[in-house]
């Protein structure tokens, strides 16, 4: 800021801290903050609402908003803020802190707590907030009560490396936790002024960050990098396996990477790659149901297996690698963290995606043509969207033909959020590749189904656009309240309703009718028209393809909020799904067949 009136120009020494903190904050690209009503953590937010570079979203709910936050930070991958009262709404952040954590999304969690002589005094609202997301996040700060005894940069210099540790490799949460003594107000204190050193009176002035922290890129040295090449090249019927990917620029670097090396390019659904054109001339969209087939598993078994970014939705695609035991099992993600589950991997390269592939390049002539290896893969490939396509155009509004319409219909301007369980396995299994491009993203962290639509409102808002979200009945029961962050906003809400959680029918718990139901399916028996009007969202509940996509379109050109209830039941839906995989199966077996035989 040119003005150093904001940030010194405080009644008293907590609103001085304050405003250092959160002016910091906006300096470092810091400047959505997530709040929720309470009194302890008043400094914080009459700072944030008064500040003029700060962007505020008030909602009721602490853990809707701690997911809104993580929404907002997966759109734009800059940490967002999260501030919150002091007691359970602590505890209420867990969740979504969990899921950030997991799946390396940067966020800054501000917490109000009370001073050193009211802990464990049974004071009111009070309780042990000191590392309380254990080793969920980056760093913990137990900020103290602000005193002007203390140099005031030690305010900026904390956020500085809290801020830095968020966004470095590994990304995730940080947490201060904020300690205010009374009065929260922004009243006059009587000799409550405080001596600022020349050093912050500069930085008031200035509209930088006090301490600068450029982040490091990982990447591995020459030599080793000779080494990681000779591995791939040792063993060249490989597949490129896309998991989670955090930008645009790391998606477009693996299909590079897949392009150079020749081999066939496998995208999960939250890679940027699943959805839409991209220019790799062997993308096989349907990975998973080719695997349904027996002879293609035998037929198209890999003898190296390059795997790209976090995790990926397909079991069947994990299951296969795991059998087929290719010699070179590679990751290649800018964090330390294992995501080798079967314990097969045979390297871990620590590196940042762009600069793996501009080394990889730098060493590999680009392979010529798709060869015989891409060629049989896109064969089968073909004969999945064949089958798909049939589904859908038989008119019936099952759940994989809804999957499958939505990313076909989806328009380009908007962000798609999937939720957990059924809604993302269907979009991964039988979106087709010729819809637009559009970034779909999911909280695969931890997989939950807790905080989707909370996400999706971030998502929306770090978009800075429309958005969809497809999800299931429980989820949005989960997360009712939620529906209130979409107020102004144009998001269109997709809720398969089959009256309890459906994919139970697809395990082994199916069997045991004793407790089948309802202990694990857990149905509701309501629809959710209710919950539209009481939020004021548009509604429809579509019966067939047709329907759904006119009621798609309509909501998608409202300046506000709508929701699509789609009827199915899941045991009907059960048997769609297997009817699938057979028809596929036979398909692509087929395929395996001809071609052994020529």
């Amino acid at each position: 800021m040119s003005d150093a009136a904001f940030p010194l120009d405080a009644p008293n020494v907590a609103y001085l801290w304050a405003r250092m903190l959160v002016d910091e904050l906006v300096r470092l690209g810091v400047d959505t903050f997530f709040v929720a009503p309470g009194s302890r953590s008043t400094p914080l937010v009459v700072t944030a609402a008064e500040h003029p570079g700060a962007d505020v979203v008030l909602h009721v709910d602490e853990r809707g908003n701690a997911f809104a936050a993580l929404g907002r930070a997966r759109a734009t991958g800059a940490p967002a803020a999260w501030i919150t009262t002091s007691g359970t709404a602590v505890a209420n952040g867990l969740p979504a802190v969990v899921e950030a954590s997991v799946d390396g999304v940067p966020m800054v969690l501000l917490t109000a707590d009370r001073p050193p002589e009211l802990r464990e005094t049974g004071a009111n609202q009070t309780i042990d907030q000191v590392k309380i997301y254990g080793d969920y996040v980056r760093q913990h700060v137990d900020v103290p009560a602000p005193d002007a005894r203390v140099d005031p940069a030690y305010v900026l210099t904390t956020v500085d490396q809290a801020v830095h540790r968020a966004r470095r490799v590994p990304p995730g949460p940080v947490h201060l936790n904020c300690q205010f003594r009374k009065p929260l107000e922004p009243v006059e204190e009587e000799d409550g002024g405080v001596s600022v050193p020349a050093a912050v009176e500069t930085w008031a002035r200035g509209d930088t960050p006090f301490t600068q922290y450029p982040t490091p890129e990982p990447r591995p040295s020459s030599p080793r990098m000779d080494a990681l090449v000779d591995a791939l090249e040792s063993a060249p019927r490989g597949l490129v396996v896309a998991g989670r990917l955090s930008s645009q620029v790391e998606a477009e670097a693996t299909d590079r990477l897949a392009r150079r090396l020749g081999w066939p390019l496998l995208p999960d659904v939250t890679s940027r790659l699943r959805l839409g054109p991209v220019p790799s001339a062997c993308r096989v969209a349907h990975a998973d149901l080719i695997l349904t087939a027996d002879r293609a598993r035998e037929a198209l078994r890999p003898e190296s297996v390059l795997r790209v970014g976090g995790r990926f939705t397909s079991k069947r695609l994990r299951l296969f690698v795991r059998e087929a035991s290719p010699s070179v099992r590679m990751t290649v993600r800018p964090s330390p963290a294992r995501v080798d589950p079967d314990h097969r991997g045979t390297h871990h390269v620590e590196a940042s995606v762009p600069a793996f592939v501009d080394a990889v390049e730098a060493r590999l002539e680009e392979a010529e043509g798709r060869g015989e290896w891409c060629d049989r893969w896109r064969a089968a490939d073909d004969r999945v969207a064949g089958v798909l396509e049939a589904h859908l155009e038989e008119g019936v509004l099952t759940e994989p033909a809804l999957a499958a319409l939505l990313a076909r219909e989806v328009p380009p301007s908007h962000a798609l959020h999937v939720g957990n369980s059924m809604p993302v396995r269907d979009l991964n299994r039988h979106a087709p590749p010729d819809g637009p491009s559009v970034p779909a993203s999911a909280n695969r962290g931890a997989s939950g189904i807790d905080g989707t639509v909370a996400t999706a409102a971030g998502v929306a808002h770090g978009h800075g656009g429309p958005a969809t979200v497809l999800l299931g009945d429980l989820a949005l029961w989960h997360d009712l309240n939620s529906l209130a962050l979409l107020r102004g906003r144009p998001v269109v809400v997709v809720v398969v309703n089959n009256d309890g959680g459906g994919i139970f029918h697809f395990l082994p718990i199916r069997e045991h009718d004793a407790v089948f139901e309802p202990y694990f399916t857990t149905p509701q028996g309501r629809t959710f028209e209710g919950a539209a009007q009481t939020f004021d969202l548009a509604y429809h509940r579509p019966g067939s393809v047709e329907a759904f996509r006119s009621a798609y379109r309509s909501s998608c050109e409202r300046d506000g909020p709508s929701l699509i209830e789609v009827r199915t039941d899941r045991d009907e839906n059960r048997r769609v799904h297997r009817a699938l995989e057979r028809g596929v199966a036979q398909a692509v077996e087929g395929e395996f067949h001809t071609s052994s035989d020529s």
